[in-house]
């Protein structure tokens, strides 16, 4: 990637679990070491099963959550909680929940000029409403709906109030919690289609957290797949898609509904549970779902390998195999 605005090196969060009485706290590594870059004007999105830890690395970018190791900047500075009341305005979160994330006492008008309260006190009360009106233009909305109370909106209607509550700050950086996962399939398309329009508008750099692959074809420009904390594969979209590398990505690709009713598709249904992320397995995560697996996966743990393509796999999937996903 070129032009990053985010840079993380090594990132890892970790929960100390209470065991019970008499039982050591226990650790769960929700996110155990991850690098990436995020480019203005680009989209990398993020997938995997609950659980993988996406949301928490949502969290640490959002500045949420401290990482309990590795390093985040924001263009070229390094991210310190002593420093988040500053930065936050350059990095702002769209959660999943349209229907939790606004103050149903609130007008649409108050919901949209708080951030500019709290973080502008120089602006007067006319220019943060005419701003809070430009921007529910901006999204979609009308001016009538400047004074209406959340309840009175759609889902879709609702989101697009998030995104403009998210724009008030002009920020860089958009972390995206599955911000459409809990809409209709139609509203869905009307909403990534808002956040294509104005990434290329405003040329914002997107977070994109996801577990619906179908999705993120639609949107992203590079992906990493994570599972149970570590990212398994990463690379760009359109090679990931078209030849998937890692057992993992392969299985959640070939779950993924097609648009093409003649398209040929061979599901590969995954045996086992998840493991816990408090009892990881020792070697490779995957291992003892991977109908690849053998010695060496149960020994060692592989590590990310390849150039832009990369995939953390000792038998990585060849060409010959992605013929028949």
């Amino acid at each position: 990637m070129t032009n990053a605005v985010i840079h993380a090196t090594g990132l890892k969060r970790h929960y100390n679990i209470s065991g019970g009485m008499m039982r050591k706290p226990r650790v769960l590594r929700a996110v155990a070491g991850l690098d990436f870059e995020l480019s203005a004007g680009k989209t990398l999105a993020v997938v995997g099963e609950s659980g993988c830890g996406k949301s928490t690395l949502a969290r640490m970018v959002a500045m949420i959550e401290t990482p309990t190791e590795g390093t985040l900047t924001l263009e070229g500075k390094p991210v310190e909680p002593a420093d988040w009341a500053d930065l936050r305005q350059s990095v702002q979160i769209v959660f999943q929940d349209p229907y939790g994330s606004l103050n149903p006492r609130q007008r649409i008008g108050t919901i949209l000029q708080e951030p500019l309260t709290i973080n502008r006190p120089d602006l007067s009360r006319t220019e943060r409403e005419e701003r809070a009106r430009e921007m529910l233009e901006m999204v979609g909305l009308r001016p009538e709906h400047f004074d209406r109370y959340p309840h009175m909106f759609s889902g879709g209607q609702r989101q697009r109030i998030a995104i403009a509550r998210a724009l008030m700050l002009d920020p860089k950086v958009l972390v995206l919690d599955e911000p459409v996962s809990a809409l209709d399939l139609s509203i869905q398309s009307a909403i990534l289609n808002l956040l294509t329009e104005l990434q290329d508008r405003l040329q914002l750099a997107y977070l994109f957290i996801s577990h619906d692959l179908s999705v993120v074809r639609h949107v992203a420009d590079d992906v990493i797949v994570m599972y149970l904390g570590r990212a398994v594969e990463k690379g760009p979209k359109d090679a990931l898609f078209a030849a998937p590398r890692h057992p993992y990505t392969r299985a959640l690709l070939s779950a993924t509904p097609s648009a093409e009713p003649n398209a040929r598709r061979d599901r590969i249904k995954l045996t086992g549970e998840l493991p816990s992320p408090l009892d990881i397995p020792q070697g490779c995560p995957f291992a003892p779902r991977c109908w690849k697996s053998e010695e060496r996966c149960r020994q060692e743990l592989p590590v990310l390998s390849g150039e832009r393509h990369q995939a953390a796999c000792f038998f990585p999937e060849g060409k010959a195999d992605n013929d028949s996903v």
